[in-house]
């Protein structure tokens, strides 16, 4: 079974009470319960993690690395924008990685059209509310299923 790590940032686990114009009314709860009945259907395992602490979060990437997860999705959240800590962290993987968002970062202020992380994704997936992590699992095992493909041609 493949392992896959994600990553919830800064104020996540805020959701339900932080702009619901924006993120809904899901709590962190209900989106890890969404993810966990995902992957289990996947038949991927995927841990989780929230840290409101920069520093925490680079800590859990390098544990990432060491315990060689197969894949990370991430919701950098406001760090999408500007931590080129978590940018060079992320780097160092060798494994695929999905940068997620609830809102579509691109129709927001300015600044939250830039990600310093997207450089380092496989891809992206931003705009789809709360589907934006059950789809992020879908991809992330349809990169596995390529994966094997191509080893076993």
């Amino acid at each position: 079974m493949k392992k896959v790590m994600m990553l919830h940032s800064v104020n996540h686990n805020m959701y339900g009470k932080r702009d619901p114009e924006q993120y809904g009314t899901i709590t962190l709860d209900g989106i890890n319960q969404l993810i966990a009945e995902t992957a289990a259907k996947e038949n991927i395992q995927v841990d989780t993690f929230q840290t409101n602490h920069e520093g925490e979060m680079v800590d859990k990437i390098h544990e990432v690395f060491y315990e060689k997860y197969d894949g990370v999705i991430i919701n950098p959240g406001a760090w999408t924008h500007y931590s080129y800590a978590i940018h060079d962290a992320l780097e160092i993987l060798e494994c695929p990685i999905i940068e997620v968002h609830m809102s579509n970062i691109f129709n927001r202020e300015d600044f939250r059209s830039h990600s310093v992380i997207a450089p380092v994704a496989h891809g992206m997936i931003a705009g789809m509310g709360e589907s934006a992590y059950t789809l992020a699992v879908k991809a992330m095992s349809e990169i596995f299923e390529r994966e094997e493909n191509e080893k076993n041609n």
